[in-house]
């Protein structure tokens, strides 16, 4: 979910009717695709369901790291290195982004967790957008896809343009 949601949380508003319409709306497009052309919705859901298992055991072990940080690490330790926006702390926590592969639907509640531990808007805008546009993990198999200067210009540009993004995001919504 948006960093912006986390904000309506605390004005009062719930995520309830937000995921409740994307199950409706992801379950109109499952009917009527299930009616335009079954062997393919199944073809489909048996690949999406490949891909979950494929990916479950990096996004059990980062959610894992992530919740055994907010449980162990004390809140005013994560707060006052990721909470007042130091330059190392957000450094930090990009190059974290940079290195973990998970998925957007992930990515955005543990944002939402570590705004909840005093993590700034800034510090979990540049994980996030880092986690999304940088690619560490998957720079070999890119870098036999696309070469190599190519994936290093784009990792690059990749991580300045979510400095950028979560300074914009931070100085928004804080």
């Amino acid at each position: 979910m948006p960093i912006a949601a986390t904000h309506l949380i605390k004005l009062g508003y719930g995520y309830d009717m937000f995921n409740a319409t994307l199950f409706v709306l992801a379950a109109m497009a499952l009917t009527v695709s299930w009616h335009k052309d079954r062997v393919k919705t199944r073809q489909a859901l048996q690949l999406a369901k490949k891909q979950l298992f494929n990916l479950l055991p990096s996004m059990l072990g980062i959610i894992g790291l992530i919740g055994l940080m907010l449980a162990l690490v004390p809140r005013e330790v994560i707060a006052g290195f990721f909470g007042n926006d130091s330059p190392l702390g957000i450094l930090a926590i990009s190059l974290v982004g940079s290195i973990t592969m998970v998925p957007a639907f992930i990515g955005f509640p543990l944002g939402a967790s570590l705004i909840d531990a005093g993590v700034s808007v800034t510090a979990v805008a540049c994980f996030l957008t880092t986690v999304l546009m940088v690619g560490v993990v998957t720079a070999p198999m890119e870098m036999e896809l696309f070469g190599k200067r190519f994936t290093i210009w784009r990792n690059a540009l990749g991580l300045m343009t979510a400095l950028v993004i979560g300074i914009i995001m931070g100085a928004i919504l804080q």
